[in-house]
């Protein structure tokens, strides 16, 4: 289980971006949205260890992991997608998914992974993982790289941004492939319905605060009340 308790951020500059976010999260599929700058992103990059907290304390599993940077999150069981994923110059796709499974795998393994997320094993098994990939393709490798980590929590910060040529239908099975194996928690950054209808949980964060917290019989018929009118229509931070 992830807990945060009266996690706070600011900037170097002084912003507030997160105030007294307390949180529990146990279940199988939690997706986290609200308006544009409300802060998703933020704590998304706290959880991983990106940033620290101003204040407050972050736990797993009872453990305090709030001074762990993010090696040693990664070690502790935490995957974190970014919204922008990281180039690597000089390094193979197969490469890379090796290092995310901690072991060397074969081909074939390596190619059953991208084969999940639609990608040709055969067009990319050795393609670096540079400039020459384009926005789509790194999110899908991204995201092939967290189904072979395996991890107890996986933090997407908007999985579906880049991927418009591939159905949701697909990235939904990915995701609920990735719970079967590991049984463990998916937290998703997201403003799109699609994927705020596969949560069991929603968090909705507003002004850098938990607005609202719940199931998605409770949380989902307000929200889409709110985003017909227009208060979540922007893009995401």
């Amino acid at each position: 289980m992830l807990e945060l308790k009266n996690v706070s951020y600011q900037t170097e500059e002084g912003k507030e971006i997160l105030r007294n976010v307390s949180l529990k999260i146990d279940d199988r599929f939690v997706a986290v949205t609200g308006p544009n700058g409300s802060g998703k992103s933020t704590l998304a990059k706290l959880i991983a260890g990106i940033y620290q907290p101003t204040s407050g304390k972050i736990y797993l599993d009872g453990v305090d992991i709030t001074g762990m940077s993010i090696s040693e999150r990664a070690k502790n069981g935490i995957s974190f997608a970014f919204q922008q994923p990281v180039r690597f110059k000089g390094i193979t796709v197969k490469d890379l998914i090796s290092m995310a499974a901690g072991k060397k795998i074969s081909v074939s393994e390596a190619c059953s992974y991208l084969s999940e997320v639609g990608l040709c094993a055969k067009d990319y098994i050795n393609r670096e993982v540079d400039g020459s990939l384009s926005g789509g393709e790194l999110k899908r490798i991204e995201i092939a790289m967290i189904n072979v980590r395996g991890t107890k929590l996986s933090v997407f910060d908007e999985p579906e941004a880049g991927i418009d040529l591939w159905s949701f239908n697909n990235l939904i099975k990915v995701f609920r492939t990735m719970y079967e194996r590991t049984h463990g928690t998916i937290l998703i950054i997201s403003h799109q319905e699609r994927i705020l209808d596969i949560a069991d949980k929603i968090v909705v964060i507003a002004g850098g605060e938990v607005t609202a917290y719940g199931t998605k019989s409770e949380i989902l018929p307000d929200l889409l009340g709110a985003q017909a009118g227009c208060r979540f229509t922007k893009e995401a931070e």
